[in-house]
C-alpha cells in the first residue's frame, strides 16, 4: 500500500518554469535579495523549508540574543532600523523588523517546502530545483540558506552514555530550568560565552570549556563600538596595524585574560576574521563573571561518564547537564550541484557559474549578506534587462516574418 502511494506522489509532483530567480532560504539573506530584485522589478520564487521567515533566530536562539553589532552595521538593502530601536536590538526586535521588511517590499515566500535537490541541466541551460511539493525550472538560483543550517554535534567519548541532559544551543532558550545544577557548556564563541553568562544569572553554576585560543574584544571601548572603531581605522590603516591598536584598547579595559585561561590567537582578530572566517568575541558581561569565579573556565574534555565529565588535564567533575555550543555548518554539498552533477562544497564567493549565486556565505555577518544580495541582483536585474529589450527587438520582425506568409 505505502509504496504505491510513494510512486503516485512522485508522478504527481508538479513541473513548473519560473521566469526569474528561484531564491532558496527566508533567512534576513534570502529576504534581502528579494527586496533587491523587487526593486530591480525582477520576478522570483521563494522558498523555505520551515513554516516561518527566519526560522533560525525564531526557533533556534536564545531569549537573551542582542546583534552583537550596531545596528547601523546589521539593516538589510533600502530599509534602516526604524530610529526607536536601541542601538543593540533585541531577538524579538530584530525578528519584528524582519517581518516588517517582508511586508513592505510585498516578499511572500513558500513555507514548509524543503529544497531536496537543486541541479544543472547541461543540454538546457537551465537548474532544475525539485522540493518535496514540485520540480522547478529556472535561468538563475540563489542559494541564501547561509552557513548556519545545520548543528555541529563533535563526537565525544562517552557522551552518549551522560546520564544528565544534553542538548544543542539551538534547543537553548534560557537558563531558569538550571537553577541550582551545573552545567559545562562547549564552547567559547559568542553564544557559549552568553549561554555561561544567562545560566549564571539564574542561578546555575556553568563551566565554559576553552579548546583552543581565543579573541576577546569589549564590545565597546571608551563608550565606542569596537567594530566600529575597527572599521573605521581599516579604511586608512592595514589591518595588522588595526588589530594591535585595538589588542592593546582592549588591554587596558579588559587586563590580561591569559590567566583566566583565555589566550590569545597569534593572529590579530580582525586579520583572522578576514583570513579564516573566525569571528572574535564581543564580551557583554561574561568576563566580569569569569574574573569572579562565578563562571569556571576549563580545559578540553577527555571523556564523559555516567554523571561525571574527565577533562585532559586529568580533573573530573560532576555534573548535571552539557550544551553544545560548538556551532553550525551549511548543507549546500548534500543537495546542489553544479555542470556534471558535482556537488557545490564551500562558495568562494558571491558568484558562481550558470546563473548560480550565494548570498550570505562570505562570513562577514549581515553587512555582507545585504552586499552580496545587491550585487546578485543588479547581476541577475541587468541580464534581466538585456533579454527584456532583446525579445523587444525581435517581436517586430516576427510579425513581419508572419505577415509576409
Amino acid at each position: 500500500m505505502s509504496s504505491t502511494f510513494n510512486t503516485n506522489h512522485i508522478f504527481k509532483r508538479r513541473n513548473i518554469f519560473v521566469s526569474g530567480p528561484i531564491i532558496i532560504g527566508a533567512g534576513p539573506s534570502g529576504l534581502a535579495v528579494a527586496a533587491c530584485l523587487r526593486y530591480q522589478n525582477v520576478p522570483f520564487l521563494l522558498l523555505d523549508r520551515a513554516n516561518c521567515l527566519a526560522s533560525l533566530w525564531q526557533n533556534h536562539t536564545y531569549d537573551r540574543l542582542k546583534l552583537h553589532l550596531p545596528k547601523q552595521f546589521c539593516h538589510l538593502p533600502n530599509f534602516p532600523f526604524p530610529k526607536n530601536f536601541p542601538q543593540y536590538p533585541t531577538k524579538n526586535q530584530f525578528i519584528n523588523y524582519l517581518e516588517l521588511y517582508a511586508k513592505v517590499f510585498q516578499i511572500k515566500p513558500q513555507f514548509n517546502e524543503a529544497v531536496v535537490s537543486a541541479t544543472y541541466d547541461d543540454k538546457h541551460g537551465m537548474w532544475r530545483v525539485r522540493s518535496e511539493k514540485a520540480e522547478y525550472i529556472c535561468e538563475w538560483l540563489v542559494v541564501a540558506t547561509g552557513e548556519n543550517a545545520e548543528c555541529v554535534v563533535p563526537e565525544i567519548e562517552g557522551l552518549p552514555e551522560f546520564s544528565g541532559e544534553v542538548k544543542h544551543a539551538s534547543s537553548y532558550k534560557s537558563g531558569e530550568v538550571y537553577k541550582g545544577k551545573k552545567v559545562v557548556v562547549v564552547g567559547c564563541g559568542n553564544s557559549g560565552m552568553e549561554i555561561c553568562l544567562d545560566l549564571c544569572l539564574h542561578g546555575a553554576f556553568p563551566y565554559m570549556v576553552v579548546r583552543h585560543s581565543v579573541h576577546v574584544l569589549p564590545r565597546e571601548i571608551f563608550g565606542k563600538s569596537t567594530f566600529e572603531m575597527a572599521i573605521t581605522m581599516m579604511k586608512w590603516l592595514p589591518v595588522k596595524l588595526v588589530d594591535r591598536i585595538i589588542l592593546t584598547l582592549a588591554w587596558l579595559v579588559l587586563g590580561n585574560l591569559e590567566k583566566y585561561g583565555l589566550k590569545r590567537p597569534n593572529i590579530g582578530p580582525f586579520e583572522l576574521k578576514n583570513t579564516k572566517g573566525k569571528t572574535p568575541v564581543l564580551d557583554t558581561g561574561t568576563l566580569k563573571k569569569i574574573k569572579s569565579n562565578e563562571i569556571k573556565v576549563i580545559p578540553g574534555i577527555k571523556r564523559f561518564s555516567h554523571g561525571q565529565v574527565e577533562l585532559v588535564c586529568g580533573d573530573q567533575l560532576n555534573v548535571d547537564a552539557v550544551i553544545l555550543a560548538t556551532g553550525y555548518r551549511s548543507n549546500v554539498s548534500s543537495w546542489l550541484q553544479e555542470t556534471g552533477g558535482k556537488s557545490t562544497d564551500a562558495p568562494k564567493g558571491w558568484k558562481g557559474e550558470n546563473g548560480l549565486y550565494f548570498v550570505g556565505f562570505t562570513r562577514r555577518g549581515l553587512s555582507g549578506a545585504s552586499l552580496d544580495a545587491i550585487r546578485t541582483a543588479e547581476d541577475i536585474g541587468k541580464i534581466w534587462r538585456e533579454g527584456r529589450n532583446q525579445a523587444k527587438k525581435l517581436k517586430p520582425f516576427h510579425i513581419r516574418c508572419n505577415s509576409q506568409l
